[in-house]
């Protein structure tokens, strides 16, 4: 039998590096006390120095250097602690100095890297090159009229970190569980909202091809803004494909700056690829360098919170649950600490796990809110799944009834007062149960019959009415020994 023969694809590998452009969640922009929040009419915060009029100089924001340091710790990066702002020279209109103040050889943050968990368990480290700062540009609009382009300076002078990896990356998923990573990060650390809808979050990704086995790399394309994981994994999966056919065609791929077209999936070419040079980088003038005192540098890390791999690993160890469960807690510092909170007042520990990303997240998403907000506190939840757990209150009745109630009497801290005020704790009275089955069992003749002949899926139907009979005010357990003891 012939060797199959290798599809193009198997002849070649991706090799692909990002350039992740986070917004760091300052009140102000970095060089002017002018507000960055999102959604105000186009040219609202502006002032002299994002507009760049003459003699207007710029002053640098400490928190978006202190945001910097925190995430290039939690990447594993040398932070300079000596470091300055370049002059990146380029003309688009809605740049008003003609040049971008970012940094360029002396960047915050270096020799990073990121460990990734992929879908099928393995794992894999992305090196981080670099973290550098800079100004956001302002937004140029092209679909309002039909003669002119308009042009919002609010977002001129936004402070950025730019994260750019290691051309590590070899597949789609990889890119996209990298960014996934990063926005955890970034959200976790307050440091940016990591919304990609509002462009908080965004990224370009540099995508070559060469042969399997070979160590030099390809010409790269640069594809520009792409603005969520989906976008990533198709522009990066068409990109390879479109350059394994040009090589395949006896073509050269050029090296360019591509746009991607979401609506069909594909690239196109924007402009030549431009080279460093082409900026002209030099020191700004009228920023002087940034020095990270030592003082500074500790007290920054000492400030860092548990990252979330350091979470997962710890309630994995701890609480035995699975790597899923752990990333729910991992990745929402709100659930993190109520959980925290309830627990020195819980029977069960995994009770409580069990309820929080079950019954509890259920109720969250019905009712649009975070856990922040959730008027039940901590220590009554833990009230709550005790007596479900002590067989005192049914699970059904505690989510429809108690916890509601708690939530209009907030200030009732005795929940098992406040669960037999309202008639909700399980009946211990074992004759008024009887009455209950043998009426069940008196409207059911023929499946009492099926059940005696070995149908015993029959049970749950017993079990259900009495519960209903009852109000849920009884142990499902109970009942179902006590049908059975009838039974025989």
């Amino acid at each position: 039998m012939p060797l199959q023969q290798r599809s193009p694809q198997h002849q070649y590998e991706l090799v692909s590096g990002l350039e992740i452009h986070v917004q760091l969640n300052t009140n102000t922009k970095i060089f002017s006390a002018d507000s960055t929040t999102f959604g105000a009419q186009p040219n609202q915060n502006i002032s002299t120095v994002s507009l760049a009029l003459p003699g207007a100089l710029p002053k640098l924001n400490k928190e978006v250097v202190e945001k910097a340091v925190r995430i290039g710790l939690a990447l594993n990066c040398t932070i300079n602690q000596t470091n300055h702002f370049d002059r990146k020279n380029y003309f688009y209109a809605d740049l008003p100095k003609g040049y971008q103040i970012t940094q360029d050889n002396q960047p915050i943050c270096i020799n990073g890297f990121l460990e990734l968990a992929l879908a099928d368990g393995s794992s894999k480290r992305i090196g981080i090159n670099r973290i550098h700062l800079e100004e956001d540009a302002g937004k140029s609009i092209h679909d309002q009229d039909d003669r002119f382009s308009l042009v919002d300076l609010n977002r001129a002078g936004v402070p950025l970190i730019e994260i750019v990896t290691e051309p590590d990356i070899r597949t789609s998923e990889e890119a996209s569980a990298l960014l996934n990573e990063v926005r955890k990060l970034v959200r976790h650390l307050n440091v940016s909202d990591g919304n990609m809808e509002e462009g908080s979050l965004r990224c370009d990704a540099n995508i070559s091809i060469r042969p399997v086995g070979a160590s030099e790399f390809g010409t790269r394309c640069e594809v520009k803004n792409l603005n969520s994981m989906r976008n990533v994994r198709r522009a990066m999966d068409f990109e390879f494909t479109r350059q394994i056919e040009v090589i395949d065609n006896g073509g050269t791929i050029l090296q360019s700056t591509l746009n991607f077209d979401a609506d069909k999936g594909t690239t196109s070419p924007m402009r030549t690829k431009e080279e460093a040079n082409d900026y002209r980088y030099f020191a700004d003038p009228d920023l002087q360098p940034i020095y990270i005192a030592d003082d500074w540098l500790n007290e920054i890390k000492n400030a860092m919170p548990v990252l979330p791999n350091q979470i997962s690993k710890q309630m994995i160890s701890e609480f035995g649950i699975t790597n899923a469960d752990a990333a729910i807690f991992a990745e929402d510092l709100e659930l993190l600490n109520y959980f925290n909170s309830a627990l020195p007042f819980i029977n069960v520990k995994k009770s409580l796990i069990n309820w929080l990303i079950g019954p509890i997240r259920a109720v969250l998403n019905d009712k649009a809110i975070t856990i922040k907000q959730y008027l039940v506190k901590p220590q009554q939840l833990a009230a709550t799944i005790n007596l479900v757990d002590n067989k005192k209150l049914s699970q059904k009745v505690a989510v429809q009834q108690l916890l509601p109630a708690i939530e209009t009497q907030t200030e009732q801290n005795d929940v098992a007062a406040l669960a037999q005020s309202l008639n909700l704790l399980i009946s211990e009275n074992t004759d008024e149960l009887d009455e209950f089955i043998e009426t069940v069992l008196a409207n059911y003749p023929q499946q009492v019959e099926a059940f005696k002949k070995g149908k015993k899926g029959v049970l749950g139907l017993f079990v259900g009415d009495v519960m209903k009979l009852a109000k849920g005010k009884a142990d499902a357990k109970k009942i179902n020994e006590l049908i059975l003891e009838k039974l025989k």
